[in-house]
């Protein structure tokens, strides 16, 4: 390759914005011409490293763009402790059908069983496989969501949070809802009904999100839309983190100290 050749490719290489290739090129053409690799073999290399390069930007932007408050991977979860959960429907929703689809996944249980960490590993996998992810806490979505109501760009805000192919809603139940609160809630499920899909959490039973909003009928119509095309784990086991204080030889008369 003489020179003026040289030069042209390194100069094209960052004009059309492959960075990764002009990294990596003078290195592996001196180990392509040693293990005398061929021209096609030497593309594919550059190429899917290019590739893997930006699949990986892409997956760090979306993960930001997710806030996610923790990390937390399906690989991580201890199965064998929370044996009420059928490990082969956690599987299953992480073939990611459930996104294609459209579909809702509600996780119901008691505090510290492990209903965030599961959303949150699926949530993850939807960020990994190329899906807009975003995570929020229920009460702090309610609050945007009214302020938002009152300066009268709810309308926007919907829109934002429908950009998003899943939405993970974290804690419903632990704070009832006010009139408000509840309609601005039933607006974006209704939002997102058919459309995308929903992740929530809850420590309630569905029986008792009447309870929640204040009001039955909202709650029976945002169910019907929840619940309509869906998968419910209800898990029942012990918390993670009472096991944790259990270990460490910490008595229950001091859990909440």
């Amino acid at each position: 390759m003489n020179n003026f050749s040289y030069e042209r490719l390194h100069t094209n290489l960052q004009y059309l914005k492959l960075n990764t290739i002009e990294e990596l090129l003078d290195n592996y053409l001196e180990i392509a011409a040693r293990d005398s690799k061929t021209t096609m073999e030497v593309l594919d290399y550059l190429l899917e490293q290019e590739k893997k390069h930006r699949e990986a930007i892409a997956i760090e932007r979306r993960m930001k763009s997710a806030v996610f408050p923790v990390k937390k991977t399906l690989e991580e979860f201890d199965f064998e402790f929370q044996k009420s959960i059928d490990k082969k429907v956690i599987e299953d929703l992480a073939t990611l059908r459930f996104v294609h689809n459209s579909e809702n996944v509600v996780f119901l249980g008691p505090p510290g069983v492990g209903k965030s960490h599961l959303a949150i590993a699926l949530g993850i996998e939807a960020v990994k496989a190329g899906f807009s992810v975003y995570f929020t806490n229920t009460g702090n979505l309610i609050e945007r969501l009214k302020t938002a109501n009152r300066e009268g760009i709810l309308e926007k805000k919907l829109r934002d949070l429908m950009k998003y192919k899943v939405l993970i809603i974290d804690e419903i139940g632990y704070l009832p809802f006010d009139e408000e609160g509840a309609h601005c809630l039933f607006q974006l499920i209704s939002r997102r009904y058919e459309k995308s899909s929903t992740i929530l959490t809850s420590n309630k039973s569905y029986g008792e999100w009447g309870e929640i909003f204040k009001d039955q009928v909202i709650a029976a119509a945002l169910l019907d839309r929840i619940l309509h095309h869906s998968t419910t784990i209800n898990i029942k086991g012990e918390s993670y983190r009472l096991k944790e204080r259990k270990k460490h030889g910490i008595k229950s008369g001091n859990m909440y100290q």
